[in-house]
């Protein structure tokens, strides 16, 4: 049955070979939004000295196999996916937006963003990325200019955000998250910790995306209630 997932030619999901347990958690992720045997795993070996580099070359490895087969819209996930809020109206909106849009580069399906804007088209905002990339899709294009940067000492979600790219963009309201999954990058281990003390990753995305969409109601409401204090203390 066709479905608008079909619009990306090629869908891989990260894994290391002896996460089974994410897998199996993945595939039950992946089913629950119409993506049951549409996605293909890429089961990696953790890397041996540097696991930030094991990530930024797996979805690299990601981007590699696609262009290998032809495709010109690359979705990747990682195997820490958790859907959450999925519309099939927001999808359908989403991949509208691109099939119209010769000129998108990258479209995350949620993210941590420093800076979001509105766009005309439903479900779309256009986006100044900080990190995350569990879920995200790719144009061909875009992935042939990251394929010539390889590894150079930078963390994958940096590297993307130091692009600053002005044709990135997000699903409104985001529907992928990362879950509360152990992390295997045992340097974010003490951050890990910490998002699990402040709700979790995903609560944490969900207010970052709700400050930006509503960044200046908030800053207005905040410079009210100070004003309001200094008059109430005079």
């Amino acid at each position: 049955m066709a479905s608008d997932w079909d619009f990306f030619d090629k869908i891989y999901c990260i894994s290391l070979l002896e996460r089974q347990d994410r897998q199996q958690e993945a595939r039950a992720q992946f089913a629950s939004v119409g993506l049951a045997h549409k996605v293909e795993f890429v089961l990696v070996a953790k890397h041996p000295t540097d696991c930030e580099q094991g990530i930024y070359e797996s979805h690299l490895l990601c981007m590699t196999k696609g262009l290998q087969a032809g495709a010109e819209h690359i979705a990747i996930f990682e195997d820490d996916i958790l859907f959450d809020r999925f519309s099939p109206d927001t999808l359908k909106n989403s991949v509208a937006f691109l099939a119209h849009d010769p000129d998108w580069h990258m479209l995350f399906f949620g993210c941590m963003v420093k800076g979001s804007h509105p766009t005309p088209h439903p479900s779309i905002i256009k986006i100044n990325y900080r990190s995350l990339t569990q879920a995200y899709a790719i144009h061909r294009r875009f992935a042939l200019f990251i394929l010539e940067h390889p590894w150079q000492g930078k963390p994958y979600d940096d590297f993307l955000r130091d692009l600053k790219d002005d044709r990135s963009y997000a699903v409104h309201p985001c529907f992928a998250f990362q879950s509360d999954s152990p992390s295997d990058n045992v340097r974010y281990l003490p951050l890990d910790r910490l998002r699990r003390i402040l709700g979790g990753l995903a609560n944490l995305q969900k207010k970052n995306e709700f400050y930006h969409r509503h960044r200046w109601y908030i800053l207005a409401a905040h410079m009210l209630a100070v004003l309001l204090l200094a008059l109430v203390m005079k």
